[in-house]
């Protein structure tokens, strides 16, 4: 596992923990697995152009958001027969909690963010 890799799902953990949500149940494990998946295209796809990522989780309103933010301006395709295999467990897995896949210009400077949004079910926090 790449270090990125580790130190986004270390901080993904942490970050779980401060909104009250448990990263040990079947939700956290998600989000820390979409974390990984994410981070993990990002250094495979875009290292050349992105030195660095940057990971945020986001609570509000019933909702979880992972972002991962990149240097590189190409937005992944994220149709259902373009996208590779990562991407498409990222969107399996969002889509398992009623959420979605999506990926968007940097709102400053060159690059992008690629979203997954969850809705987090009853239950899961806070523990």
């Amino acid at each position: 596992m790449p270090e990125a890799v580790r130190t986004a799902r270390y901080d993904a953990t942490a970050a779980l923990s401060e909104y009250r949500l448990d990263p040990e149940s079947a939700f956290g494990g998600t989000v820390l697995l979409v974390v990984s998946e994410l981070v993990a295209n990002a250094v495979r796809h875009a290292a050349d152009r992105s030195p660095t990522v940057d990971v945020t989780l986001a609570v509000g309103a019933g909702q979880l958001v992972v972002g991962v933010a990149d240097a590189d301006p190409r937005l992944p395709d994220l149709s259902p027969h373009m996208m590779g295999r990562g991407l498409r467990t990222v969107a399996d897995l969002a889509r398992a909690y009623d959420g979605a896949l999506s990926a968007e210009p940097a709102v400053r400077g060159s690059g992008k963010v690629v979203l997954a949004r969850f809705v987090i079910p009853d239950g899961v926090g806070p523990f």
